[in-house]
């Protein structure tokens, strides 16, 4: 059984609605949700002409690859209505794979861990909710360690 902790985000339309969608689609079709952190509000991050985002981290136990896991979530997303157009345009979901286990992986269509965790509070703020402890396995620092030291200082607030 594989880990894998995902960030949750959307500015469009309902976003609590499209969070809670989400992760019954990410139950159906990658695996079973262990553990969800609070839903946050933050503004826009590089494109900050947009509405706030509501983000939420959840870790889900499933028997798929990270490949696998990384077709679907693209599969779920386009299932719900997102439309990739401009880098940073609102959304109305987005979901990263933020680590996969332990695993190091580093190909063109995916890399784990997430290349920007430690540069994002509002990924950091939900992810050290529930794992505090957990290593970078890049960066050998724990998640509490990276929001500790993070230079980003974005307002991220429970909803």
């Amino acid at each position: 059984m594989n880990t894998i902790y995902l960030l949750l985000g959307s500015n469009m339309g309902n976003s609590k609605a499209q969070l809670l969608k989400a992760i019954v689609q990410i139950e159906k079709r990658i695996g079973m949700v262990k553990r969800r952190s609070s839903l946050y509000s933050t503004a826009a991050w590089g494109n900050i002409n947009q509405p706030d985002f509501l983000n939420q981290v959840v870790i889900v136990e499933t028997e798929l690859n990270a490949m696998r896991a990384m077709d679907t979530i693209l599969q779920i997303e386009m299932k719900m209505g997102r439309q990739r157009t401009i880098k940073n345009a609102p959304r109305i979901i987005d979901i990263d794979i933020l680590f996969f286990n332990k695993e190091i992986i580093d190909q063109e269509q995916l890399q784990v861990p997430h290349p920007q965790i430690q540069n994002r509070r509002f990924v950091l703020v939900p992810l050290n909710e529930l794992s505090p402890n957990f290593k970078h396995p890049v960066l050998q620092k724990t998640v509490h360690q990276l929001l500790l030291q993070g230079k980003d200082h974005l307002n991220v607030k429970k909803f």
